[in-house]
């Protein structure tokens, strides 16, 4: 007996699969890279996260990003290289950047709001996070907003410069087609 293998019915569930596997090659780069993580205040600064976000922001969208910043945190706090804090800076900054390159396709704008996302929005979500979910007591509301914008700071710094020169290589051009 011959034993065939599985194709795709459509091109949508092609595409889906491709995002799908995209993604899953962006999670576990964001989660091996929190082995480089700074400890600030309370949690541990990823810039790779950041870097992650922006670049599933340019090729694969807003809710792909989502996805991938969740999967990759969750996987953090599983090996014990992230906390609950992985969550509101990776997931609101990824959101943010995503919906911004898809209404207006600038990177510095992308970059911008990934930043904006995880420090200012994320930060701002870390403090009840860390009160009631983890029992700390941060000092004031926003005492998460300036460690985690040193860390989205490096890593959107790290993503604007990669995803530029693999665009001048057009080598991400085969990725732009999966928003």
């Amino acid at each position: 007996m011959k034993q065939e293998t599985a194709k795709p019915k459509n091109a949508k569930q092609k595409e889906t699969t491709r995002k799908l596997a995209f993604a899953g090659l962006l999670t576990a780069l964001a989660a091996a890279g929190s082995l480089l993580s700074i400890p600030v205040a309370g949690s541990r600064c990823a810039p790779v996260q950041h870097m992650v976000n922006v670049l599933a922001a340019v090729t694969l969208g807003p809710w792909w990003g989502f996805a991938v910043a969740f999967c990759a945190s969750t996987i953090r706090n599983l090996t014990g290289l992230g906390t609950l804090m992985a969550y509101p800076g990776s997931m609101a900054g990824a959101l943010l950047c995503g919906l911004i390159f898809r209404k207006t396709g600038n990177l510095s704008w992308t970059c911008m709001a990934e930043t904006a996302g995880t420090s200012i929005l994320g930060g701002l979500m870390a403090y009840p996070v860390a009160k009631y979910l983890m029992g700390a007591g941060p000092a004031g509301f926003a005492v998460y907003v300036v460690p985690f914008f040193i860390s989205t700071a490096a890593g959107s710094v790290l993503a604007f410069g990669m995803i530029t020169a693999l665009e001048k290589g057009k080598i991400l051009e085969p990725f732009r087609g999966m928003r």
